[in-house]
């Protein structure tokens, strides 16, 4: 077993390493987000965006969240109770075909957990114009499978991945009861 505390720090670590390599071997053949004339349209294109973290992930972002107001708060788990009704989000099935829009982007601010705690998928992903400059799957399951690991290490079972609207319910729920 390992506390929550312990392992957040270490999935930190992970996240930060990640991003750097990334930045360092891929970021550069992508467009800027802060100069894309369309900024936030990846990460808003319901038809699109269908990024699974792990519970561990979850309270990662509910930490992130938490050095928001709590009116900040409220609007960003309201965006994600109103994406899992508007997209019937759901956690059984095959949740990897669901798509929705992130709520954790915000129009002129960008990713609200861009710096602490993005998901995986969403490090991996920018917006690259040639396919072959994308960054190969197996560094993003790679990552995944360390990050599932600690989940494991923490939550003892292998709690599903679920839609990231979905997790962020399932702590914000969680919170409520505390």
């Amino acid at each position: 077993m390992l506390p929550e505390t312990k392992a957040l720090d270490a999935l930190g670590e992970l996240k930060r390493d990640y991003q750097d390599f990334i930045k360092i071997n891929y970021e550069h053949r992508a467009q800027n987000c802060e100069t894309c004339p369309v900024q936030g349209a990846c990460c808003l294109d319901a038809h699109f965006v269908n990024v699974h973290i792990t519970r561990l992930e979850a309270a990662a972002i509910r930490k992130t969240l938490g050095k928001l107001s709590a009116e900040k708060q409220k609007a960003i788990y309201g965006r994600a109770e109103e994406a899992v009704e508007k997209y019937d989000l759901k956690t059984t099935g095959d949740t990897f075909a669901q798509t929705y829009a992130c709520p954790l982007f915000e129009t002129g601010i960008g990713c609200l957990v861009h710096s602490e705690s993005k998901p995986a998928a969403c490090i991996s992903h920018a917006c690259y114009e040639n396919e072959s400059d994308l960054p190969p799957d197996f560094f993003q399951k790679e990552v995944e499978n360390r990050i599932e690991r600690l989940n494991e290490r923490v939550y003892r079972n292998a709690l599903t991945w679920l839609p990231l609207p979905v997790w962020l319910n399932l702590i914000n729920s969680t919170a409520k009861e505390i």
